[in-house]
């Protein structure tokens, strides 16, 4: 597929999009489509086999190959959007189509959960129906798709059921006519503002001295633009030089990013993910908790023992908050002893995970929580030590360093409103013990 335009790449992987089915954790399909032929859910059993060797649903794999089929899927909100493909696609542009069906009903429900998309699955098969149209994209865009089929309301709701008559409108979209399919034409607000919000999660794994072992950061910028007009915008970063493998929404002009490192582009109208983007080099990657623990098991006695400290490390100075830390204990562990100078914990005898709720992190005194575990009387010490999974929140912080310098708007005359948030947040950080 070398040399394809992506844009053709995408056609061409989408429109061997035969099937859609959506899996809730416990492993229902509760929603099927089809665009063409209808396929037997059968299909699904390889990828019923693919889950049940997993540990996590995150970690089944999201390219599965069949005797005749490729299963592709992605894992959000619990659920699992799993299309079947006929022929051998690039499996990113399949992947991205599905988040984008995702991040559609996430916009005009609120959340993207197995009961909302019950409740709302006649506007869901219209949805489905309109961005991809036998096999190919048509469209994408949520201001776009809004223009064709109005978000429910519950009066809405109320007046279909009534009068027989369904969301979907009779004209086709200003946006889907003009050369900037993004965006619809003689859109007017009284008050004229555009936000953006920096969003970063840090991966990393700690060994059990501390030093880092792995850290990346997967960073979103999501902006919501409610501008008169045809507004023209330009972002610059302070340091955009540290940003790679980054990913932009077709508003942006790419030729302008490749020679200056500024993001210029005609926003769509409303909420949209203006780019996404990896920090993967480690030296830039800034650990922002340490954590100081000892768990040990005796050989003797049915017994062991926990002690966690959590400490800042690279906050630059804001708070650490929503602190939280989860252990996956060894079967052994029948129950546990322990005080929290800081929040709660509670340890689940069945599943034998110990969670510690620590809250905001005080750093002049520190959260710590110790006592003793008590064993399964015969049990052999545990092979391994479990370790800690960390969840944090740090507002008006992106760990990376990244910064907006500043938003010009250039063809409309008004001058709106404008802010930039920024927030870190966990994604899949670990200490070994």
């Amino acid at each position: 597929m070398d040399g394809v335009p992506r844009s053709v790449q995408l056609e061409l992987a989408a429109e061997m999009i035969h099937s859609l089915f959506l899996i809730n954790h416990t492993g229902d399909i509760f929603l099927e489509k089809h665009w063409k032929s209808v396929i037997s859910r059968s299909v699904c059993d390889y990828f019923f086999e693919a889950k049940e060797k997993a540990v996590d649903p995150e970690n089944v794999p999201p390219v599965l190959q069949t005797p005749h089929h490729y299963l592709i899927t992605i894992y959000r909100g619990k659920l699992f959007f799993l299309s079947v493909i006929q022929t051998e696609v690039p499996p990113l542009f399949v992947i991205e189509f599905l988040h984008r069906v995702a991040d559609t009903f996430q916009d005009y429900f609120g959340e993207c959960s197995e009961v909302i998309i019950k409740d709302n699955v006649v506007t869901v098969y219209e949805l489905l129906e309109e961005m991809l149209d036998n096999g190919f994209p048509l469209a994408t865009e949520s201001n776009v798709l809004k223009e064709m089929i109005r978000p429910p309301t519950i009066l809405r709701s109320v007046v279909n059921t009534l009068t027989g008559s369904s969301n979907v409108g009779d004209t086709l979209p200003t946006g889907q006519l003009s050369n900037i399919p993004w965006r619809r034409a003689g859109v007017k607000y009284t008050n004229n503002e555009a936000y953006f919000d920096v969003i970063e999660e840090i991966d990393a794994i700690l060994d059990k001295s501390g030093t880092t072992v792995f850290a990346e950061i997967q960073g979103v910028i999501e902006a919501c633009v409610r501008l008169t007009g045809m507004p023209d915008l330009t972002l610059s970063f302070m340091n955009p030089r540290l940003l790679d493998d980054v990913s932009f929404h077709p508003c942006v002009r790419f030729k302008r990013w490749e020679s200056e490192r500024v993001l210029s582009f005609i926003p769509p109208d409303g909420n949209f993910t203006l780019m996404t983007y990896h920090v993967s080099s480690q030296n830039l990657v800034a650990i922002p908790v340490y954590v100081k623990q000892n768990i040990s098991f005796f050989e003797t006695g049915n017994c062991g023992r926990l002690e966690i400290t959590i400490g800042p490390k690279q906050t630059m100075g804001k708070t650490v908050e929503g602190l939280m830390v989860t252990v996956h204990m060894p079967k052994a562990v029948l129950s546990t002893n322990l005080t929290a100078s800081q929040g709660n914990y509670t340890y689940d005898l069945t599943t034998k995970v110990l969670v510690w709720d620590v809250g905001k992190l005080n750093p002049q005194k520190l959260p710590n929580l110790r006592g003793s575990l008590s064993m399964q009387a015969g049990a052999p010490k545990p092979e391994e030590n479990p370790s800690l999974n960390i969840d944090l929140k740090i507002q008006q912080l992106a760990i990376s360093g990244l910064k907006v310098s500043r938003l010009d708007m250039y063809g409309e005359k008004y001058k709106p409103f404008k802010g930039v948030k920024y927030v870190t947040k966990a994604g899949k950080f670990q200490v070994r013990t």
